[in-house]
């Protein structure tokens, strides 16, 4: 569960995206000043970090389009013949039930 400063330094992150600000560690505190919530020190800076070179709002608005972009790479590759595609096919089916088996659904801090 996100503790205070958490979700305050996320909200204060949505904010500055909303308006086409810069995420900073700066603007971030400048929020939370404002906002009279006081957080540890390093949040603001983690944030700002974290957020470096992402687009917040495509990344909201594409929430539930991450699940169509491993069907799509499972497509065949344009050209080629016939029986390389079918070794490709056999590998990569061969990796993604190595993957399964390696995933038992526990995670490393459950």
């Amino acid at each position: 569960m996100l503790s205070v400063d958490e979700i305050a330094c996320v909200y204060s992150a949505l904010i500055l995206q909303d308006d086409d600000i810069a995420v900073t560690p700066e603007k971030i505190s400048t929020i939370l000043k404002a906002a009279n919530v006081d957080v540890e020190p390093y949040w603001p800076g983690l944030f700002a970090r974290c957020l470096e070179g992402v687009n917040v709002k495509q990344l909201i608005t594409n929430v539930g389009a991450a699940s169509v972009a491993p069907a799509a790479s499972a497509a065949a590759p344009a050209g080629g013949d016939a029986g390389g595609k079918k070794e490709e096919k056999t590998e990569k089916k061969e990796e993604s039930e190595e993957e399964e088996d390696d995933d038992m659904g526990f995670g490393l801090f459950d």
